[in-house]
């Protein structure tokens, strides 16, 4: 291992990144989770189909402010080529799967690529790829804000994972395999909730009663998760822990490789003529 390898990072995630990042995740987890806490009597209750549409709103602006916030921090021309090719590549290998019992590979590109580049070009990367591949499969809607903040955290969760200088071979696969398939059921897990709200009285005995308190809540969500997406995430956990361990390797190879080459904090810089 070359100090090099070591030290080179696509971005580095100074104070006010650090900010806008746990500014969005704050502003997210509420987005998410507001069905759970909100008390029956509150105002948040009585709007529970206006909700969603408001924090789908809000979470646009969140994920724009601090992809920028990031990128002025740190990521160049050599990152942003890097960027584009990964986030490329994640929103081609998203349709594969599509409709398909979860089977959707382009989530053990973003552990993979998480793990190498950081959780700063982690987040950017997942909220960018899931962006594309929406463009790219139709798949705009109030539920999108909602994915790409997911997939930014699953992304950059994968780059805060212990060892990323150290640990190599059969336990970095290890380590990847597990985090990807626990993380997989936990994406899962959040879009529902972020859908949820949306069922009103569709399916009484499972959707959202503004009017339960928290435990009659919490049993409808679990029924819903169980009855509506536990196959599809377990597919999907079960496909990124395959993919994770029989083309890991010579992946994570590549990109440490092109990391080095890329040498993201050397600045670009052109010679006189």
């Amino acid at each position: 291992m070359t100090t090099l390898e070591v030290r080179t990072r696509a971005v580095r995630l100074g104070p006010r990144s650090l900010a806008a990042l746990c500014l969005v995740s704050a502003v997210g987890v509420a987005g998410f989770g507001w069905p759970l806490f909100a008390d029956p009597t509150s105002q948040v209750a009585a709007h529970a189909q206006d909700a969603p549409w408001l924090f789908a709103g809000l979470l646009v602006l969140l994920v724009a402010v601090v992809t920028a916030t990031i990128s002025e921090s740190g990521l160049g021309p050599k990152a942003v080529a890097m960027l584009g090719v990964l986030a490329a590549t994640g929103a081609a290998l998203r349709p594969i799967g599509a409709g398909t019992a979860g089977i959707e590979p382009m989530f053990f590109l973003m552990v993979l690529s998480g793990r190498v580049l950081g959780p700063g070009f982690g987040f950017v990367l997942g909220s960018v790829t899931m962006f594309s591949s929406a463009l790219l499969t139709g798949g705009v809607g109030p539920w999108l804000p909602f994915q790409m903040l997911a997939m930014g955290w699953f992304t950059m969760g994968a780059g805060l994972l212990p060892g990323p200088d150290r640990m190599r071979g059969r336990g970095e696969l290890a380590l990847l395999a597990a985090y990807g398939f626990c993380a997989a059921f936990a994406y899962g897990t959040v879009m529902n909730l972020a859908g949820w709200p949306f069922m009103g009285a569709l399916a009484s005995n499972v959707a959202f009663d503004p009017h339960a308190d928290v435990t009659a809540n919490l049993a409808r969500f679990l029924a819903y998760c169980v009855a509506t997406s536990l196959g599809w995430d377990l597919g999907r956990a079960v496909v990124t822990v395959v993919l994770t361990l029989t083309l890991g390797a010579p992946l994570l190879k590549a990109l440490r490789r092109a990391t080095r080459r890329a040498a993201f904090e050397t600045p670009v810089t052109f010679a006189p003529r």
